[in-house]
């Protein structure tokens, strides 16, 4: 099985990390940051998770994610796979879309490393 990294973002702090397939999330779906209860909270945090998970078409755009990293692995390369999902911030919809793709593609028998590289970062004032 190839290795799959898995970078989330804020396009708000800087582009976009080099990548396969990146994932932008800002339009299409719900952000949890204009909610006061969930804008200093990340992907990490319970509400800030089923908000994320509820919000119509995520569980379908993992699905299909999914399915495109798999066909990258079943290229005649095959090697490290760059997936990176980017929100406005990098603190709520790209870290709750990391972590369930990550997990979604260990199950199914990938090496999968995960960063956050905005996460810890300044909410951005919106």
């Amino acid at each position: 099985m190839a290795t799959v990294e898995i970078v989330s973002f804020g396009f708000g702090h800087a582009g976009a990390p080099a990548a396969h397939l990146v994932l932008d999330l800002r339009e299409h779906f719900r952000d949890p940051h204009v909610d006061p209860r969930m804008r200093e909270l990340t992907g990490f945090d319970r509400l800030v998770r089923r908000t994320v998970l509820h919000t119509s078409g995520v569980r379908r755009l993992l699905r299909a994610s999914t399915r495109q990293v798999q066909a990258f692995v079943a290229g005649p390369s095959g090697g490290r796979i760059v997936v990176a999902p980017g929100c406005a911030g990098g603190r709520h919809r790209s870290v709750v879309v990391a972590e369930q793709l990550a997990r979604r593609l260990r199950r199914r028998g990938h090496e999968v490393t995960v960063e956050h590289r905005d996460i810890r970062l300044p909410v951005i004032d919106r």
